[in-house]
């Protein structure tokens, strides 16, 4: 995963409300309906939304009729964890330059 999908990943998840929308769809997919429901949202906001964390390759769409089911892009989220797992603190300075 290179650094700028990773930024874009980060980016799409500095929203709380689609963080909201990221945790609902770990129960599975969900009509856009439902998650529209779920939030204080507009219907224009949620598409707004879905279109971010869609272009981050954290969800996916499937279109039904005139319906959209959302889900999690499992691929991706599982690279961004792994990502995010291999971060950790140094105890201490690793330079020459005391």
């Amino acid at each position: 995963m290179t650094e700028q999908e990773i930024a874009k990943i980060c980016k799409a998840l500095g929203d709380e409300n689609r963080v909201k929308i990221i945790k609902m769809l770990t129960s599975g997919e969900l009509c856009a309906c439902k998650i529209l429901d779920a939030l204080s949202v507009t219907q224009p906001t949620l598409s707004h939304h879905m279109k971010i964390l869609s272009e981050a390759g954290l969800v996916s769409v499937r279109r039904e009729g005139k319906w959209s089911y959302y889900a999690i892009q499992c691929d991706s989220f599982s690279a961004f964890k792994s990502v995010i797992g291999d971060i950790s603190c140094a105890k201490q300075c690793s330079c020459d330059c005391k």
